[in-house]
């Protein structure tokens, strides 16, 4: 009788992973829009009014969640990448390449509220210290990935090229996450912390939660999602995959 692990294996195959997948993405999906629609009545509606920031606050539950998830996608986007170039493992090369753009998506939305924020609150919409220059690294970085693996034909030298950006590039996350304690930055330390009390009112706190985890879902949703592309896309000569066209049963 084989163990739970050796049928965790199973899934590193595309065709069993595509299956999985399209089962899992329908939960993932529904996760999102309550926990988003939770949160976000949360903070904007029952959650107190800052006593110094006043309403412009409210951003840091679309901004702060965003910023937590990119930046443990980059790591995630490294640690396939990087599996898959070690091992010649196809389906953790094509995870990396699912993360990339999402990990851009929050990036790109962290930095954009982030300036929202910035502006009542330090009077500009931008700065150049170390927080925020490293955080914009980060983002040149997944669309360096990105435009790399893309301008490459042949799909093994791409990944293995993106491989050695992504992991690279990874020694940007910690100097963006300690930048505030190495540096002098406008940015306030760490408002939650896993060796201290939270420096925030339960309801803001609340809704910080309720947001992060439904960014995590809109993650997971919208990665599984391309990731099944992706395997349809680089499977299409395959026996299961010309199945699955005429009309067979995977997901």
């Amino acid at each position: 009788m084989s163990s739970s692990p050796t049928r965790l294996f199973t899934f590193a195959a595309p065709s069993r992973f595509y299956g999985l997948a399209g089962a899992l993405t329908p939960w993932f999906w529904v996760a999102a829009i309550a926990l988003s629609a939770a949160g976000l009545y949360i903070g904007f509606f029952v959650a107190p009014t800052d006593a110094t920031q006043g309403e412009a606050y409210r951003i840091i539950f679309i901004h702060v969640p965003a910023a937590w998830v990119s930046m443990v996608l980059y790591m995630a986007m490294a640690f396939w990448a990087g599996i898959g170039w070690a091992f010649k493992a196809r389906l953790a090369s094509m995870v990396a390449r699912a993360i990339a753009p999402t990990g851009a998506m929050f990036t790109f939305v962290a930095l954009w509220s982030g300036a929202f924020w910035g502006k009542p609150t330090w009077g500009t919409w931008w700065v150049w210290d170390a927080r925020l220059t490293s955080y914009l690294i980060l983002l040149f970085l997944y669309l360096g990935y990105i435009a790399l693996v893309e301008a490459i034909d042949d799909s093994r030298r791409a990944d293995n090229a993106g491989a050695l950006v992504a992991l690279v590039g990874a020694i940007n996350v910690p100097i963006i996450y300690f930048s505030v304690k190495w540096w002098n930055t406008l940015h306030q330390g760490a408002t939650i912390s896993a060796t201290a009390a939270p420096k925030m009112a339960s309801t803001m706190l609340t809704a910080m939660l309720l947001m992060t985890l439904a960014c995590w879902a809109y993650a997971f949703a919208v990665v599984l999602t391309r990731t099944r592309a992706i395997i349809l896309e680089r499977e299409r000569h395959t026996d299961w995959v010309a199945t699955l066209a005429r009309g067979g049963s995977k997901q």
